[in-house]
């Protein structure tokens, strides 16, 4: 056997396996290094047969020691590792070696169903008979159970009180929940054994609550107990739910989430099998180690079995101190992008909102740009052809002088001829004129003659020129203006048919006046105006 190592052995000059070795014995017992290395060494570096020692107790056992030592090669505990961990903070074209001490990463567990596998026709009915017997013996054995379990608690076998309290199902007869009613029925059993707490218990899955304090940056304490372990109770009454350790997980500066699980349930069993965990109670803290260099979450303490208040507190604490600046830090800096991204998104939204505004008023610009142009394209194609109406207006106008009946002579008889008295617009400037008409003329002739007045007294050379003058193709002439008589007011409208003559409607003589539209319409306007 191996000499004693002292306190003054250097890490370094173990070897690998014995360094695995050593992490892996104190990441069970806790143990001191100064400690764990003389046990180790005089256990051969078998890792079993040193935590044995250390809680049975140390037996001089060299033969047993000597063949362990032969049929078992200690093995490097798994290892999570990536690229960007390896290479970090190393020279270029060098590795880094793996850290000694880094925590061991936490795994997250998804609670699986157990699956259950029928056997071949042949073979169930083969075991056939061996289940019937299996179901017999469940049968009496639970009669018996039963009839026992009103026997006094002092000497009622703990296996019959433990039946009791969960049901009456070991660990396979639990009923698989779901991981939220797990924690529900977790909780629940938890009062009903040891009364309410003020423990604050996730109420969820261990994966939901290891994603919860790996997203908000906490620290994931998680209790796993078994109701066949003597200690479970002392440990729940006299550490777990003493006033120091009920004030320490409350307390919010901590920043603590507590899972707690029952082995017997199969997530609970899961959760124990990938931590590790031998012995119960069982307690294990869990965080994100930026120290690391890494961004997944590690077991930075494991407390087993039954310790005092204090001694948990205490554990519990050096552990939290230890990482909680690196969380702070990292909190800090997930603040800080936060806020660089609140202010870079309200940044991009004012840019947004002046982008938008900047369109609308250029739509809008455009818009009223359009319109001007547009009223003013209309308003210069109203123009012309207000310009080119016009024209043809006074064209029509010089035409239809050259067709006016000249005034009768004193040949012709005086029962057929109309003597009117017209008295024309004051804008006209031509006063009154009287003229006359033959009894044959339409009242569109005498319309004619009023509009053509200004043209009728052209001289030879007017004549000339006006022979040459055509009617307006496309044309239809509208009068301005009408001719009514005063006393009784008459009006007498045209008509392009020619069936309405003077003679018909005025008679051989009348005094007409001719009112222009536009006279008419601010006489209107005026009268408006005065009775608002």
């Amino acid at each position: 056997m191996a000499t004693a190592a002292g306190p003054e052995v250097d890490l370094d000059q173990l070897s690998a396996e014995q360094q695995a070795a050593l992490e892996q014995y104190t990441a069970v017992t806790a143990q001191d290094h100064a400690e764990a290395i003389p046990l180790l060494q005089r256990s051969q570096w078998n890792v079993q047969i040193a935590i044995a020692k250390f809680f049975d107790g140390e037996g001089p056992d060299p033969l047993a020691e000597a063949i362990a030592a032969q049929d078992h090669i200690p093995t490097q505990a798994s290892r999570y590792e990536n690229l960007q961990e390896t290479f970090a903070d190393a020279p270029f074209g060098t590795v880094r070696p793996p850290r000694r001490n880094a925590p061991a990463p936490a795994p997250r567990i998804v609670p699986q169903p157990p699956s259950t596998h029928r056997p071949p026709l042949l073979l169930a009915i083969f075991l056939a008979p061996f289940n019937l017997v299996h179901r017999a013996t469940t049968g009496v054995f639970r009669v018996i159970v039963y009839v026992l379990a009103f026997l006094p608690a002092a000497i009622r076998p703990r296996a019959i009180t433990t039946s009791i309290t969960q049901g009456f199902k070991g660990t396979s007869g639990r009923r698989m929940l779901l991981p939220r009613d797990t924690a529900a029925r977790f909780k629940r059993e938890f009062e009903e054994e040891y009364g309410s707490s003020t423990l604050p218990f996730y109420e969820g899955g261990f994966a939901q609550a290891l994603d919860e304090a790996k997203k908000d940056l906490k620290f994931l304490i998680m209790i796993l107990v078994s109701p066949e372990h003597d200690d479970t109770e002392s440990f729940t009454r006299e550490t777990l739910l003493s006033p120091e350790v009920t004030a320490f997980i409350n307390d919010p500066q901590n920043n603590i989430v507590l899972w707690g699980g029952n082995v017997l349930d199969s997530e609970a069993f899961q959760v124990a099998t990938e931590y590790n965990a031998t012995k119960f109670p069982f307690t294990c803290v869990v965080c994100l180690t930026p120290r690391e260099g890494s961004t997944r979450m590690s077991i930075v303490k494991r407390i087993v079995g039954p310790v005092p208040p204090q001694t948990y507190v205490a554990e519990l604490q050096t552990a939290i101190t230890k990482y909680a600046p690196d969380l702070a830090g990292v909190r800090a800096e997930r603040t800080a992008q936060e806020v660089t991204r609140n202010l870079r998104n309200e940044q991009d939204s004012a840019y947004e909102r002046s982008l938008a505004a900047d369109r609308e008023r250029a739509r809008q610009r455009k818009e009223a740009e359009a319109a001007a142009a547009a009223a003013e394209k209309r308003a210069q194609e109203e123009a012309e052809a207000a310009e080119r109406l016009a024209r043809q207006r006074e064209e029509w106008r010089r035409w239809r002088a050259t067709t006016i009946t000249p005034e009768p002579d004193n040949t012709v008889n005086a029962k057929d001829v109309v003597r009117l008295a017209l008295k024309m617009p004051e804008e006209s400037g031509a006063g009154r004129i009287v003229r006359k008409f033959t009894a044959t003329t339409t009242v569109e002739e005498l319309y004619a003659f009023v509009d053509c007045f200004e043209y009728l007294g052209a001289d030879e050379d007017d004549e000339k020129t006006s022979a040459n003058i055509q009617e307006p193709s496309g044309y239809e002439h509208v009068y301005n203006f009408k001719i009514a008589s005063l006393m009784p007011r008459v009006v007498y409208e045209p008509d392009k048919d020619g069936s309405a003559t003077l003679g018909d409607k005025i008679g051989r003589s009348g005094n007409l006046i001719v009112e222009s539209f536009a006279n008419d319409e601010e006489e209107e306007e005026s009268e408006g105006d005065s009775s608002t």
